[in-house]
């Protein structure tokens, strides 16, 4: 029961509590609180439609202690006509800007770029009208925020929105569904399905889906080297890590002590090109597993290296998958020179998510159309080789998997994971899928997803 109870916190708060971090000075924490403020400012305003007040209870709260304190005294200024958030820091003399772009979410420019510099951000997509949820591909949909009719997951559900499942837990919103049926859909107060979150390390499984489609449709070889222009030395041992090391967080790269410490791109405005490419190998690939926000982004790098121009790739992952699915409200955004950050920065709904987890239960088929490869679930569920037994929950391809070691929940759960509480939960045997979002508080006890899901299943039986 421990280690249960470990791998649903350990995570979130790892990610949350700010270890590992360097000695960074002054006027790059302040930096990074900027643009933390104007990052999420930019993107709740433009991608969520959410007001300056939510944005501050909500994004601006319980996050990382290295800036917290700063993001707390620090003022956005949101230009709702050119769509960019500005952040002044070190007493005015410095600004932090966000720019948002259609489809693809805000973008952070770097250290230095002023205002001027908003208009060189590419815009490969036609800014269109916002749009409501229609609720496809659902034929039954229960009514948002009503009761179910079976009074015990009705309890459940309302369990999720108090302290029941953690401490440091704040629920936005629940979706349980199967392919033909939306089971139960509750959002907080002030949220709707439109309402988008960043997914955080959903993104991981997103990034991976994006992948399938690139096999598919591009015919990518995960077994493959990952042909990241930086590592063609002859010399270079890196040129040997494959898109699969990658997809197993078995680069075997130097990632620091956490590895899901990427400040200087989350935060800083940093290119995924001067980060994650530029790191040296610790251990031979495919020999370690250790959770590593940059084997994400050099996935998503490899992949877009196999593109002829830059337009090409940005338009790849909605064409091949989010618009042949209705993730219509979903925005995957990217760093200044057009790298996706498809570790953690996503904007979706958990109806989008839902829709995700859909196309797994159906191996990958949308609407008779195949989307993803034939048996990708099985490929994404099989546990990556270099992972310790005490990896808990262990890890597939992106995704997390809850196996033998958590009988309370069937062996081919798996889940996709993220900081504050972000969760998409696959349970092919049960044909259903659960979706969970908050803002959960950094340093206390998150929500414990399986204790929900368990408890989700009971009701069902």
């Amino acid at each position: 029961m421990q280690k249960r109870i470990l791998s649903s916190f350990v995570l979130p708060f790892v990610m949350a509590s700010g270890v590992a971090h360097g000695n960074e000075t002054e006027t790059t924490k302040n930096s990074y609180a900027a643009g933390y403020v104007a990052g999420y400012t930019c993107s709740a305003t433009f991608n969520a439609h959410k007001s300056e007040a939510a944005i501050r209870e909500h994004e601006l709260t319980g996050i990382y202690p290295l800036v917290a304190d700063k993001v707390a005294t620090m003022k956005a200024v949101i230009d709702r006509e050119k769509k960019l958030v500005r952040v002044a820091y070190d007493d005015g003399q410095r600004e932090r800007i966000s720019v948002w772009r259609p489809r693809l979410g805000c973008v952070d420019l770097p250290v230095g770029a002023t205002i001027a510099d908003a208009d060189k951000v590419s815009r490969p997509f036609a800014e269109t009208a916002f749009e409501k949820d229609t609720g496809e591909p659902w034929q039954e949909r229960q009514p948002v925020n009503h009761v179910t009719g079976n009074l015990e997951l009705d309890g459940v559900i309302q369990k999720a929105f108090s302290k029941h499942y953690g401490s440091g837990a704040r629920t936005t919103a629940i979706l349980i569904a199967t392919p033909e049926k939306i089971i139960a859909e509750n959002y907080l107060d002030g949220f709707t399905p439109e309402t988008s979150q960043r997914t955080w390390s959903v993104a991981k499984s997103i990034a991976a889906s994006v992948v399938g489609a690139a096999v598919l449709h591009r015919d990518v070889d995960v077994k493959a080297p990952a042909t990241i222009a930086n590592w063609q030395s002859a010399l270079d041992p890196r040129r040997h890590i494959t898109l699969e090391n990658l997809l197993h967080m078995a680069s075997g790269l130097d990632s620091n002590a956490a590895g899901n410490r990427t400040d200087r791109v989350y935060m800083g405005g940093g290119r995924v090109v001067d980060t994650a490419t530029t790191t040296a190998l610790e251990v031979k690939p495919g020999t370690r597993w250790k959770y590593a926000n940059n084997d994400t982004m050099l996935v998503m790098r490899a992949v877009r290296e196999g593109f002829d121009n830059v337009e090409d790739y940005l338009k790849f992952p909605y064409d091949a998958l989010l618009e042949k699915i209705g993730m219509q409200h979903t925005f995957l955004e990217t760093d200044w020179n057009d790298d996706f950050i498809m570790s953690s920065q996503v904007w979706t709904t958990a109806r989008d998510l839902a829709r995700l987890g859909i196309l797994h239960l159906n191996d990958g088929m949308w609407n008779d159309q195949r989307v993803l490869p034939e048996n990708w679930l099985a490929y994404i569920s099989t546990p990556a080789p270099a992972q310790s037994p005490e990896t808990s929950p262990g890890y597939g391809a992106q995704w997390w998997l809850y196996n033998e070691r958590f009988p309370e929940l069937p062996n081919d759960t798996i889940a996709a994971r993220g900081n504050r509480g972000q969760f998409l939960v696959i349970i092919p045997s049960e044909n259903l899928v659960v979706v969970r979002r908050g803002y959960d508080m950094a340093g206390e006890p998150g929500f414990n997803e399986h204790d929900f899901v368990r408890d989700v299943l009971k009701t069902l039986k």
